[in-house]
């Protein structure tokens, strides 16, 4: 089974998005924003591989790379996160998709993701919870369009998205 057949929202996403991360603390204060561009892809039947890029108003970037195993019907993260992406089957409209990961870099902290993408997959929202030592303590908001299924335009550019 391809990876189209067993994950149509994941692989829905095949592109570049841009938009924007907004972080905030538990009172709901903004603590930090910066702009984004990734890079989704399908390299074959097995490899998902995500890029990030981000920016900030002051010059600042980073890049960020999430190469990933496909395993059954999940994604399989295994570089300096570990985790996991999977469709939530029960969400009969086709538009959720749930991550759990852990950072190497921070022990003790743990996120969970939800990814909601519109009917047309043209926009998504994403919304992670941060967790430290089992107690929430920020959120990420993250909204995205898309642009473009030619990721391979797009590979290492540093050029600041217009949104």
């Amino acid at each position: 089974m391809s990876v189209k057949d067993n994950m149509p929202i994941i692989a829905s996403n095949d592109g570049v998005w841009e938009g924007w991360y907004r972080y905030y603390n538990l009172e709901g204060e903004k603590t930090e924003e910066h702009r984004s561009r990734l890079l989704c892809r399908f390299l074959d039947e097995e490899t998902y591989h995500q890029t990030n890029y981000y920016f900030w108003e002051d010059g600042k970037t980073e890049v960020k790379d999430f190469p990933t195993k496909i395993d059954g019907d999940k994604l399989v993260f295994y570089t300096h996160i570990d985790g996991w992406a999977a469709e939530v089957k029960l969400d009969t409209f086709n538009r959720t998709t749930m991550l759990n990961w852990t950072r190497h870099d921070e022990p003790g902290i743990y996120l969970y993701e939800m990814i909601q993408v519109s009917d047309d997959r043209k926009s998504r929202s994403r919304v992670w919870q941060w967790f430290r030592d089992g107690r929430l303590f920020q959120r990420t908001l993250i909204d995205e369009n898309f642009v473009t299924r030619d990721w391979k335009s797009y590979e290492g550019s540093m050029e600041v998205p217009d949104v």
